[in-house]
């Protein structure tokens, strides 16, 4: 049974903590500048958020 192979974007947060922002099903070497800019997007959300919070910016 071949389930393929998978990519994750994910990155370390403070050196301790792995968030994985997205993940596609590999069907070239090449990664689809779209999948690339998703999880680029889902990254700086994040940070933002986690920005806004830590400053009490958050509504």
């Amino acid at each position: 049974m071949d389930l393929g192979v998978y990519r994750i974007f994910c990155c370390f947060d403070n050196g301790n903590l792995v968030v994985l922002f997205n993940g596609f099903q590999k069907k070239t070497q090449k990664t689809p500048t779209k999948e690339f800019n998703k999880a680029e997007k889902i990254m700086e959300d994040y940070f933002n958020e986690k920005r806004e919070t830590k400053n009490g910016n958050k509504k």
